[in-house]
């Protein structure tokens, strides 16, 4: 099958000249061939091989796809393979797979060009945990069947409280007794052991089972009985327990450090118990969930949990324990001391023993400082079940009866609201002393001495004798007397000033020339000495008059025009159509307001404070308010006004977005036929008080009948999306869908149906028709058959007979129609007897687009004798 064409030379071959041959090689069979060329130069023998080779396809593919660690949150998770041709030719290969694990395989055959690669795309569901180990099969042109193991795990995605020291798992925290108002903080660590990340967020169960509210558990059954009004009260109970971060992202495998102080509050009761008695115990749950996870909004609206709405638990729950006491310190001699009478100058002590009372916890106080009395030690600390001895001092300053408010603080630790995780030692309680003392006036005699030489230039005091100790007094109001006056100076009315008696050496300064000076006793007008050296001319007095002046007129013009530019403003304000030129308010009276005509402020259901927590409560009475309201339908597809448009672009927190429902996150359609148009609707319930823009992307053929794909949902309110299901393929439907709230955060719906082929059943497949008692010969035998469609669509059917060579005795009524969905339909068979007529006949069922069922009648004939 190897030709060689060549002409060989005759003569040698010269230096640099060559001779061509060609070799033709022509297959005449499927099989590869081998042979050899030979050349002769000179004496040697060269032998050149040949071979010829029939093209091939070489495919190979990947023997195993290993999907890794997948998280059970019913989502579709794809994964390529490829086939690969080597060869010269293109490659047939075929998918085949039996199981029920892997979803879709695209393409489940085809065609490999030669030297190319083709890639398949296999699907997996991950609704269910579990391991994947499946096995499918490959047939390979020219290479056989191969066997590709598709390989993975699928978890669930679990939240874990670990503890920060010993790591271990943790079930409940117990921060121990606490005085009233004090805070005490805890660290845990927040594990999320899934190979995704997840968004959280932290919701306190305040009426969960098995919780407690300030309720002595320690005390006796009638106590506790009547401590169950707690629990019927609204009592905010997000105060109690902080949790920082509330809310947050957790990566694949990542620990999350988070804070939690519990600070006991004393609750008030309806009954009346004393306070050193008061003791209140607290078993509260702290729930932490993934962001979006909720079902009890389905369950509102169908009345319970549906098969559709179950789904895999991703929360943990983490016990919280601690007990509330109120400061117990009592005092000996009691809250109201009295010391002895002293005076000035003097002090009384008093003894007074403080006890701490409680028998769980120190007390740590501080006197704060009161005037007149001084306690020692000032501060101090008391341990369980001890006392103490503080001395209290009187030192009155003045005189009197003194009565002193004496406050001691308390001191312990309490959050900062301005950082939280700080714990700052402040007063949190507060204990009064009254101090009750009197201060009595003593005699003092005051001896005169004599105080000869000059009275120095500022003094009031004058003459010989001067007294000492005491405050010198005035004998005798000059200024309103005129015992002294001169008979010609009493009737003097000007705006004199009364100079006093020892400053004549004053006198000798510049002094204004327009007041006038007058002595203390006989208003003798004093002289007034200016010097001309020091004084003011007439001249330079007029100038500075005038220069004063010429700055008031331009401060009071400066005024002038402001108050111009503003009656012009006040003119274009009040010169309209609407105004008529009345001033707000004037010669009207202001109401006198009450602070009962202050509106009670609505709570409002947005949680706008990072620091406080979600509860159970609040949550359920957001739900209860949006669930009692009609549905809403057909909304806005898109945000028109300026506050939708607002709130609509805002990025939302997580614990904002779990007050967002938007499911069933699986919608199950069962059991569909196909051809048909199944609707489930998707509920939609927005607990914010904002706008929210949700927008659907659904790339699935089946589901492009859903609609709207787009709705602003109002603050409040519930409403649905149909989602409809078509499809002409027989099989299992898994598909997702996403969707997005204001255009960022993102969500997916799983939908599953079980696409079933039209089908028509039969009551039976062989009917025997009977005469009927006392009925004359030649009489038509009949009998009913029924035909049932259990599916969801109606379907069309015919009718007919099986005869063969033989013609068919039997008929039907009708022999075509339409049986509806879920419903039955009755068929009429008679059989005519005749001479030679065939007692047996057959009819065919055929289905439109469905299934054939045969049916065999039998005519039991009785011959009477």
């Amino acid at each position: 099958q190897f030709k060689l064409i060549v002409k060989n030379p005759e003569k040698p071959i010269a230096s640099g000249l060559e001779v061509k041959a060609v070799v033709e090689y022509t297959p005449k069979c499927a099989e590869d061939l081998q042979d050899k060329l030979t050349l002769l130069v000179d004496d040697h023998i060269v032998d050149i091989p040949l071979f010829g080779f029939v093209p091939y396809c070489d495919l190979e593919v990947e023997s195993e796809i290993n999907f890794g660690e997948m998280t059970a949150n019913n989502k579709i998770v794809t994964k390529k393979i490829s086939i690969t041709n080597r060869g010269t030719t293109s490659g047939v290969f075929k998918v085949s797979y039996d199981g029920a694990v892997l979803l879709n395989i695209k393409p489940s055959r085809g065609v490999v060009k030669p030297k190319s690669v083709r890639t398949i795309e296999v699907d997996i569901c991950t609704d269910v945990p579990g391991v994947i180990k499946e096995m499918m099969k490959v047939e390979l042109e020219d290479c056989g069947c191969t066997e590709v193991w598709i390989k993975g795990v699928v978890i669930e995605q679990v939240l874990k409280v670990l503890g920060v020291s010993c790591g271990k798992e943790l079930k409940c925290i117990n921060f121990g007794p606490l005085y009233f108002g004090t805070s005490k903080t805890e660290q845990i660590h927040l594990y999320n052991e899934s190979p995704e990340c997840l968004d959280w967020v932290a919701v306190l169960e305040d009426n969960a089972i098995g919780g407690e509210m300030g309720t002595d558990l320690h005390g006796s059954t009638d106590a506790a009985l009547q401590d169950l009004s707690l629990k019927n009260r609204d009592v905010d109970i997000s105060t109690l327990i902080l949790c920082i971060p509330n809310q947050g992202t957790l990566l694949a495998h990542e620990k999350s450090l988070i804070t939690l102080c519990f600070s006991p509050e004393k609750f008030e009761r309806d009954f009346k118990v004393n306070d050193a008695s008061l003791i209140q115990d607290y078993v509260l749950f702290l729930r932490f969930e993934t962001v979006g996870k909720r079902s009890d909004c389905l369950q509102t609206l169908s009345g319970g949990a549906t098969s559709s709405t179950s789904s895999h638990s991703r929360h943990v729950d983490l016990a919280v324990m601690g007990s509330g006491f109120p400061v117990m310190l009592t005092f000996k001699p009691g809250t109201v001391i009295r010391f002895k009478d002293c005076s000035l100058g003097e002090q009384t002590q008093v003894v007074c023993t403080m006890k701490n009372e409680s028998e769980f916890l120190p007390v740590r106080f501080s006197f704060r400082k009161t005037a007149h009395f001084k306690v020692s030690p000032e501060r101090g600390k008391l341990k369980k079940k001890s006392e103490k001895e503080v001395m209290i001092s009187f030192f009155p300053r003045q005189e009197g009866t003194l009565e002193m408010k004496q406050i001691i603080d308390i001191i312990g630790t309490r959050v900062d609201k301005n950082n939280i995780h700080v714990l700052k030692t402040k007063s949190f309680h507060q204990i009064y002393l009254t101090l009750l003392g009197v201060c009595k006036s003593k005699e003092k005699s005051i001896p005169f001495t004599s105080n000869p030489g000059l009275t120095p230039l500022i003094s009031n005091a004058a003459g010989q004798l001067v007294a000492h100790g005491a405050a010198p007094m005035a004998i005798l109001k000059s200024t309103q007397t005129q015992i002294h006056t001169h008979q010609k100076n009493r009737n003097c009315k000007d705006d004199a000033l009364i100079a006093f008696p020892d400053d004549r050496a004053a006198s000798l300064r510049p002094g204004e020339r327009n007041r006038k000076y007058r002595t203390i006793f006989t208003k003798t007008e004093r002289y007034n000495y200016v010097d001309p050296e020091f004084a003011y001319t007439e001249s330079e007095r007029l100038l500075q008059k005038e220069n004063k002046k010429f700055y008031v007129d331009f401060i009071s013009s400066l005024r002038q025009h402001r108050l111009e530019r503003e009656a012009v403003r006040q003119f274009y304000i009040y010169n309209n159509s609407v105004s008529i030129g009345i001033k707000p308010a004037e010669g009207l009276k202001s109401p006198n307001i009450s602070i009962t005509d202050f509106p009670k402020k609505k709570k409002k259901m947005l949680l706008s404070d990072d620091n406080c927590m979600l509860t159970s409560r609040k949550l359920a009475a957001i739900v209860s308010k949006t669930t009692n309201k009609g549905v809403w339908s057909w909304l806005s597809p898109m945000p028109s006004s300026p506050q939708e448009k607002k709130d609509c672009s805002l990025t939302l927190t997580h614990r904002q977005l779990h007050q967002i429902f938007i499911g069933p996150s699986t919608i199950d359609f069962g059991d569909v036929c196909v051809y048909s148009t199944t609707t489930k609707e998707l509920h939609i319930i927005n607990n914010l008080s904002v706008h929210i823009l949700i927008q659907i992307e659904i790339p699935v053929a089946e589901l492009q009948e859903t609609s709207p794909l787009s709705q602003v949902v109002p603050p409040l309110t519930k409403t649905h999306i149909p989602v409809v299901f078509e499809t002409t393929n027989v099989g299992l439907f898994k598909r997702s869908f996403s969707y997005k709230i204001n255009n960022q955060h993102l969500g997916h719906v799983l939908v599953i149906a079980h696409a079933m082929p039209i089908e028509l059943q039969l009551s039976t497949r062989e009917l025997i028709l009977t005469p009927v008692p006392s009925c004359l010969a030649g009489t038509e035998f009949r009998r009913t058959v029924r035909i049932s469609n259990p599916r969801n669509h109606p379907a069309g059917f015919t009718w007919r007979p099986v005869t063969g060579d033989r013609r068919n005795a039997f008929t039907i009524r009708p022999t075509r129609g339409f049986v509806e969905a879920y419903s039955d339909l009755e068929c009429e068979v008679v059989w005519r007897p005749g001479f030679n007529t065939p007692e047996t006949g057959e009819f065919a069922l055929y289905v439109n687009r469905g299934n054939s069922i045969t049916l065999k009648c039998i005519a039991k004939v009785t011959i009477r004798a």
